[in-house]
Order: structure tokens, then sequence, then C-alpha cells
């Protein structure tokens, strides 16, 4: 990351939240948190001080800038419904944890389970977290719809990682 003032990138920040405005909340401080989520592979990145806070976020998320005083409201908005997702039937599995995931017992070995395959109890991927290979078993006994990670992905806690009907 470069930068175009000389101090770190927390002291700015810091300086930022305490409320001095010498080296002010600019785009750089947003910029380079946004870089750093890119390099470490997080989602979100909030910074909290004294009642004010940082926040960048991907993924259609908005940035929060240190708040001054009372928040104001919005202007009212056009409220449009989102479109209603397609209702499937199956149990959908989650992941139980953070980590990195893999749909194979090691590289090069066929996957544990494709689409349309039967599952009834075993493993359906396994999860690495903290150099720990974590296996997810199959919930439900049925065959796998849909997969919706791919081999090696990080993974969230609760994120959707297959369907089985």
């Amino acid at each position: 990351m470069t930068t175009k003032k000389s101090k770190p990138l927390r002291d700015r920040i810091a300086n930022a939240l305490s409320g001095d405005n010498s080296s002010g909340l600019d785009a750089d401080i947003i910029r380079e948190l946004a870089a750093l989520l890119d390099e470490t592979g997080l989602t979100e990145i909030e910074i909290e001080s004294g009642g004010a806070r940082i926040r960048v976020a991907r993924g259609g998320s908005t940035v929060a800038a240190p708040m001054a005083g009372p928040a104001q409201a919005p202007a009212a908005a056009p409220q449009v419904a989102p479109p209603e997702p397609a209702v499937r039937n199956g149990t959908i599995v989650t992941s139980p944890m953070v980590g990195t995931i893999y749909l194979a017992p090691q590289p090069g070995a066929p996957p544990f389970v494709k689409v349309g395959d039967a599952v009834t109890d075993g493993t359906l991927c396994i999860i690495e977290a903290m150099k720990t290979m974590n296996p997810v078993p199959a919930p439900v006994a049925g065959h796998v719809a849909e997969i919706f990670v791919r081999d090696g992905q990080p993974v969230e806690f609760g994120e959707p990682l297959m369907r089985i009907e």
C-alpha cells in the first residue's frame, strides 16, 4: 500500500477517530482499508474509538465515517421490494466455522460428492481452520442438488455450502 502521508495507517486512523483534523479522514484511509480487505481476504473491517466509527465492508455495504453529532435521518427513498428468491426444496448445508473449504480429501483426488450424488451420512467436504481439517457431515439423507462453493474457497460461519434434496 502506498500512502501520501508519512504516518502509518493505524496512526492516521487513530487521529481521525480522536477528532484530530490535521490528518483528516481522507479518501486515502478508506482506500487503504479497502486494500487491506483484499490482502487479508476479510469481508469487513470496523474500527471504533470514543463514539466514532470507521467501517469498510465488501459486497455492496456502506462505508461509515466518524459521527460528529446526532445522526440525521436520511431522506426518504422509495421502497422497492427485493425480488423473492425462488423457493427451493431441500436442506441447505451451511458452514459450521470460518476457514477454507476443500471438496476433495486431497489435491487431485475425486471430490467427496458431486451434484446428483446420493448421500446418507458421511463427509460432504472438509473445512480447514487453524491448520485443522474439520469434516462437514451430511445432515440429512438425499441427493446433492447444488454446490454453492468451489474447492479452496474461503468460507464464513453460516455461509451456504450445498443443498441436499
